[in-house]
């Protein structure tokens, strides 16, 4: 690797941290979703769970010593990512006092910690000063409303009540508003395929199936699947392709004198 002024790609994060970004994201916007919708079925709240689960699981993955992980608990006041830990916790314990207790304020309690873990994951992209595509302002509401519009288009999979088509119609006009205040606001020519796709294929066509599926249902998981794979693409290429940082410049150098 070659250092100077011109920007490179960081190696850190790969697809594993993509991973949790996308997986996590997505489970915590189902989870949010559900607490609206409140189906008999308890299998979007076990999904929700486990996409969070796996989530996380691939970011231990990336880690060099299994066993440091512990680590990430013990830095409330000044880790976002100790803050992600302790909202998927809590998220774990009352989605499980909920299904086993058939507890709809222990759903409520689990979607507020679900915004939380959420919250959490846009605010450690956005903690990454060294990366201009991370740190900007925008990211959080992107990100954000990214991990709600994929849960309310997973969600989509599981139910026909309309207070989700509303929810879903909602969280994607959100996500591209959010995307369309990013872009301005941060030029990457390496997000721009995946934002493309997130404007085209998972808002205005995902939005023309969820309007059409009030008539038929049938097209309804068509849009939630448009949705929430175009939410992957974009945070996939956001973590591992527009990660470059700004480079450096030395505006003073030293010159060895001459005799």
């Amino acid at each position: 690797m070659s250092y100077g002024p011109r920007p490179w790609r960081q190696t850190n994060w790969d697809w594993r941290a993509a991973a949790n970004f996308m997986l996590g994201g997505t489970g915590a916007g189902l989870m949010i979703t559900e607490s609206f919708v409140q189906n008999n079925s308890p299998y979007p709240v076990m999904l929700a769970l486990l996409l969070v689960a796996a989530g996380l699981g691939a970011v231990w993955l990336e880690i060099g010593r299994k066993l440091r992980a512990v680590n990430v608990f013990f830095n409330p006041f000044t880790s976002w990512m100790t803050r992600e830990s302790f909202a998927a916790l809590s998220l774990f314990v009352f989605s499980s006092f909920g299904l086993f207790f058939d507890s709809k304020a222990a759903l409520v309690a689990a979607a507020l910690a679900a915004f939380a873990f959420v919250y959490c994951q846009a605010r450690i992209l956005h903690g990454a000063k060294g990366i201009p595509a991370w740190r900007a302002p925008e990211t959080v509401p992107l990100i954000v409303s990214t991990g709600f519009a994929e849960g309310a288009g997973l969600c989509l999979l599981f139910t026909t009540e309309d207070t989700a088509l509303m929810l879903f119609a909602l969280a994607v006009v959100a996500r591209a508003i959010a995307w369309s205040r990013y872009r301005r606001a941060v030029k990457s020519a390496a997000l721009e395929p995946a934002g493309r796709a997130l404007l085209h294929v998972g808002g205005a066509a995902a939005l023309l199936l969820a309007a059409a599926g009030y008539f038929v249902p049938e097209l309804r998981p068509l849009a939630g699947v448009a949705a929430f794979a175009t939410g992957w693409w974009l945070k996939f290429a956001l973590v591992t392709r527009a990660s470059f940082n700004q480079g450096f410049s030395l505006p003073r150098l030293p010159v060895r004198g001459t005799r």
